[in-house]
């Protein structure tokens, strides 16, 4: 007989606001973990962080619309509910909060976060919707839930530096963890996404991340940026994935550029990819620094 306990979840802010009252008079802290669903090791590896940092675990399982732009894949975006309950609660998450699309955008909603500059490199270049839909839901999540700890995938760096960015203007009394990324055995960043992917267009994936991983190794033996990074667009396109947005090196806290020629000593630095295998975009980063 498993002694689990079973999850519990909120579906409209009411019960939800019910459920951390009750937890919080018996003077215990709250982890959340925002998700869009489709989980899979990766998410369970977030419960796992947030468990070393609070006393109960709270996820989201919500499919944000606004950080969907008209030709992307909202509406075939992959849901699981069932389990993903399961999943939540075989990793010990005491509560799944899971809102309408009207509890979190109520009907004349005109209200959206920004977070300007970094919102608008990299990704946002590509998707310039996609952080302001982001940074808009996590405000909201973080004031319905009000958690003390919220943790986040370093899979999506730039997100991650966003929200920081975000809590801090807004005074918003939030600690905002970042969690190691989850791979494949092959090295590829879990993601619900990578469901997408065909037999074929999965083996050859691996090249993605294999290709980034050799340009940290350059990077850090003193090779320079623009070697580095024109090394890693030749051996994505040769592991059979099509389209690039970017291959970009920069600095770990803000995202601003570190030029061309060598990474400065001691520099924590992040490289960033976006490629495109068939329809599915691939997004991964990785930590570098030159000793």
């Amino acid at each position: 007989m498993s002694d689990r306990t079973p999850i519990d979840v909120a579906r409209n802010p009411a019960d939800l606001r019910s459920w951390t009252h009750a937890i919080r008079t018996k003077g215990q802290t709250i982890a959340l973990v925002p998700t869009m669903g489709a989980l899979h090791d990766g998410h369970m590896s977030l419960i796992a962080e947030a468990h070393r940092h609070a006393d109960v675990v709270i996820a989201s399982v919500f499919v944000n619309p606004t950080q969907f732009a008209a030709h992307e894949d909202l509406d075939t975006y992959p849901r699981a509910e069932a389990k993903d309950l399961e999943m939540l609660e075989n990793a010990g998450c005491a509560l799944a909060y899971c809102p309408s699309v009207t509890d979190m955008y109520p009907i004349g909603d005109k209200t959206r976060v920004t977070v300007e500059d970094i919102s608008f490199i990299l990704e946002g270049e590509f998707r310039p919707h996609f952080f302001i839909g982001v940074a808009t839901i996590v405000s909201r999540l973080f004031i319905h839930v009000m958690p003390d700890v919220a943790v986040f995938g370093e899979k999506d760096y730039q997100q991650l530096l966003i929200i920081r960015r975000m809590a801090k203007d807004l005074g918003l009394p939030v600690n905002v963890v970042g969690a190691t990324t989850i791979r494949e055995p092959d090295g590829l960043a879990m993601s619900s996404r990578n469901a997408y992917l065909s037999n074929t267009e999965r083996r050859n994936a691996a090249g993605f991340s294999q290709a980034l991983r050799h340009a940290v190794h350059q990077l850090e033996t003193g090779q320079s940026i623009s070697d580095a990074i024109a090394t890693a667009y030749d051996a994505i396109g040769q592991a059979g994935l099509g389209k690039i947005d970017y291959v970009a090196v920069r600095d770990a806290e803000d995202l601003s550029g570190l030029g061309d020629g060598l990474l400065p000593s001691g520099r924590k630095a992040r490289i960033l990819a976006a490629a495109w295998m068939g329809k599915t975009r691939l997004i991964d980063n990785m930590p570098v620094m030159r000793k």
